[in-house]
C-alpha cells in the first residue's frame, strides 16, 4: 500500500492536508530518484554517465530509477551520439518540475513544523 501521492497526481499543499509527511510523493521521495530529478533541474539535460557518477549508482540500478521517472512522466530519455560515440541524456518534464517542486515545498513544511515545535536547549 503506497501512503504518498501517485506520480501522476500533483501534491497537494502539505498545510492543507494534515502532516507535511502526507505531501510526499513515494516515486519522487526515494533518494536516488530525487536526486536524478534535482540535479535534472539544474540544467536543460543531463547526461547518464554524470548521473551515475554523481549518484554513485551502479548502471543497473540507475537504469531502473530512470525507468521509474520515464513511466511516470517526470523524465524524458534521449538517446543520440557525440561524435561516434552513443551518449544518453535526461530532461526533465514540466510534469517532473511540477513533482519536484511539490516534493520540496513538503519537506520545507516539514522541516518548519519540526523546527518550530523542537524544544529549545538550554
Amino acid at each position: 500500500m503506497s501512503t504518498g501521492n501517485d506520480a501522476n497526481t500533483p501534491a497537494a499543499d502539505p498545510r492543507s492536508t494534515g502532516h507535511p509527511t502526507n505531501g510526499l510523493n513515494d516515486t519522487v521521495h526515494q533518494r536516488h530518484r530525487l536526486g536524478i530529478l534535482t540535479i535534472a533541474a539544474e540544467s536543460e539535460r543531463v547526461e547518464v554517465a554524470y548521473l551515475r557518477t554523481a549518484l554513485e549508482l551502479t548502471p543497473g540500478n540507475l537504469s531502473r530509477h530512470l525507468a521509474v521517472l520515464e513511466e511516470a512522466n517526470l523524465i524524458q530519455i534521449e538517446r543520440g551520439y557525440h561524435g561516434r560515440r552513443p551518449k544518453t541524456w535526461i530532461k526533465i518534464t514540466q510534469q517532473g518540475q511540477n513533482s519536484l517542486r511539490a516534493e520540496i515545498n513538503a519537506l520545507q513544511e516539514l522541516l518548519r513544523r519540526h523546527q518550530s515545535s523542537a524544544p529549545k536547549a538550554r
